[in-house]
């Protein structure tokens, strides 16, 4: 069987890591690496590809930045010739991004078997990712589901028991794999001369940093905040904030510290190490419930709300006055590892793979 795994960024190389790893353990399985180039910059996206072994990657296609129209329409661009060169049996696509959309989409084209890891998650919201995931669900032969809930999603519209597959969060293999990796090894981080019992804060996305007014009363907030702060900071979060002339109104704070951003491995020993999580991403919000950590997220909406349902975590949205209630409410809070986690039990990788040979599937005959 040949598996064509089609990735673009930080989040796909994190949760393709694992698969990688289970795939090289089965001789009847080759594997063709495919990257988009969705993040093109090498701090950002070589950095992790590395760290995480996927270097080798068979196809860069390179397309950089652009609309989302433009991006996505020169990765089905590239992509159609690798497909028609490699013939994979089944194609592979993570997440909600335009990679995952164009991936789904130009395998679905030429009626190659797909499977869509993280299918089923809805917000019912506006938001780009919203439609990659909806459509990209729709295109899908294999629907992976990191929670229960996302699987009762998929049958509200009308996609069949048959193509519907609960394995757990592939997030949570990763997260486990490195936690063990993190805490078996020397410290990495006494070069950063970190603060004592910090909060870790992560922002970037373009709903939160894209917008002055928004942005602005979040930095209001972590200037108010009596605690000292870690921030990794993403480059186009960076490019916003001086723009906004908010980067050096926050590097001018004592008890904020601004550091260049860091390996997937670095940011989890960070994580491991903060007494709080700060954050707009909905990847690191779970990598927050993973470790035991109180969270607060910077966002009005989430596709994950088990985790608040549980307590580990609060909604702040983007106002100054409710990110320091929020901050306050969680501030000192330690949780209990959950009895029956939503995310499964850390063995998501090797069920896809047990699902995928269990089923064969196959290119269809030209």
């Amino acid at each position: 069987m040949k598996v064509m795994l089609i990735m673009g960024n930080r989040p796909h190389f994190i949760k393709c890591a694992p698969l990688v790893k289970e795939i090289s353990k089965e001789p009847d399985i080759s594997l063709v690496l495919v990257h988009t180039g969705q993040h093109y910059d090498w701090e950002m996206s070589g950095t992790f590809l590395k760290e995480f072994g996927l270097t080798a990657v068979d196809y860069n296609c390179e397309v950089g930045s652009g609309t989302h129209g433009v991006q996505t329409g020169r990765m089905l661009e590239k992509l159609d010739p690798i497909l028609l060169t490699e013939k994979p049996d089944v194609v592979l696509v993570p997440g909600d991004t335009n990679t995952t959309l164009a991936g789904a989409l130009a395998a679905y084209k030429f009626h190659i078997p797909t499977g869509h890891i993280e299918a089923g998650m809805r917000e019912y919201i506006w938001r780009p990712e919203e439609m990659n995931k909806l459509v990209a669900d729709h295109c899908s032969d294999y629907l992976f589901c990191p929670i229960k809930r996302a699987a009762d999603s998929l049958r509200a519209e009308n996609i069949p028991d048959s193509r519907i597959y609960f394995t757990g969060d592939i997030t949570y293999d990763m997260f486990l794999q490195s936690k063990e990796k993190v805490q078996a090894g020397s410290d990495g981080l006494d070069r950063l001369n970190l603060p004592p019992d910090f909060f870790l804060l992560t922002m970037h996305r373009a709903e939160t940093v894209d917008h002055q007014n928004e942005v602005s009363e979040i930095v209001e907030a972590l200037i108010e905040i009596d605690h000292s702060i870690v921030y990794p900071i993403h480059p186009r979060a960076k490019k916003f904030l001086m723009r906004f002339g908010l980067y050096s109104k926050l590097n001018r704070v004592r008890n904020i510290k601004l550091i260049d951003p860091v390996g997937y491995f670095d940011f989890i020993n960070l994580l491991l190490k903060s007494k709080m999580v700060l954050t707009d991403s909905s990847g690191v919000l779970k990598e927050a419930f993973y470790a035991l950590k109180p969270c607060v997220t910077l966002d009005y909406t989430t596709e994950y709300k088990e985790i608040f349902d549980l307590g580990y975590n609060i909604l702040a949205g983007h106002k100054k006055d409710r990110i320091l209630e929020s901050v306050q409410e969680m501030s000192g809070k330690i949780f209990a590892p959950v009895v029956d986690n939503p995310f499964g039990d850390g063995t998501a990788s090797k069920k896809i793979i047990s699902i995928l040979q269990q089923t064969n599937p196959k290119y269809p005959a030209t």
